[in-house]
């Protein structure tokens, strides 16, 4: 069922329980093996739920760590409240209410010191899409770099933030690296190890001054201000 995007693995075994799954008709259990040729249905009860849970995008501040509070920071969640919604201008979102806002969590990471696009769902299948081992979503940043050398980066050095560098022993996936002004650089990844992007930097000589995550997949920032969070509109998608 979580291949085929029907669930999570967690909802999957939820509806199995109550009895909210068949396999060409008859009630499953927990452990079935199912051939590709036969058919899972899903009770209307199952579908009901999984329509209600929500999922939210914020644009986080510096300061706020993505999943939970460490180090006297507070994580970035606490800013999910219906007193910080944001809805723009024109929107049918209707105002949120805090007991729909309970359960979220982080769809990936979003260091402290960056700012930007952070996704917090409850529903399973987004952060299987967004954080699964087979995710192919990619993500976009605005990144403000100095070059610690005298001169502009070489053209060297930005062929290896590419496809040329490796972290913890294992080589990178290719990235789409340019400059969007002189002193700013484009990165678009499809894989989040831990501050990849000031690693990446770090090893061709650039120090990053500030980093902004724009868009996941087809979900833009946008106009969402800083520090507001917004739901994650019907019909949009990450991929």
């Amino acid at each position: 069922m979580s291949a085929l995007g029907l669930a999570s693995r967690r909802e999957a075994d939820e509806w199995i329980e109550r009895g909210w799954v068949k396999v060409d008709g008859t009630v499953a259990i927990l452990g079935l093996k199912v051939l590709p040729h036969q058919k899972i249905t899903i009770d209307e009860k199952a579908t009901s739920q999984q329509a209600r849970r929500v999922t939210v995008i914020l644009n986080k501040p510096v300061g706020y760590v993505s999943g939970q509070a460490e180090d006297g920071y507070q994580p970035a969640v606490v800013l999910v409240t219906p007193e910080n919604q944001w809805r723009n201008p024109g929107s049918k979102n209707a105002p949120a209410r805090r007991q729909e806002l309970l359960g979220l969590a982080p769809a990936g990471r979003l260091d402290i010191d960056s700012t930007g696009l952070l996704i917090l769902t409850q529903d399973g299948r987004i952060a299987k899409q967004l954080i699964g081992e087979d995710s192919g979503v990619d993500k976009e940043y605005l990144v403000r770099v100095r070059h610690l050398k005298p001169g502009k980066l070489p053209a060297s050095e930005m062929n290896k933030l590419q496809h040329g560098l490796s972290l913890e022993g294992k080589a990178l996936k290719p990235a789409k690296v340019f400059w969007q002004n002189d002193d700013q650089l484009r990165f678009v990844l499809r894989e989040g190890k831990k501050r990849q992007i000031r690693r990446m930097c770090e090893l061709v000589g650039l120090q990053v001054l500030g980093l902004k995550r724009v868009r996941i997949g087809q979900v833009m920032l946008g106009e969402l201000p800083q520090g507001k969070w917004r739901f994650l509109a019907p019909g949009e998608k990450f991929i």
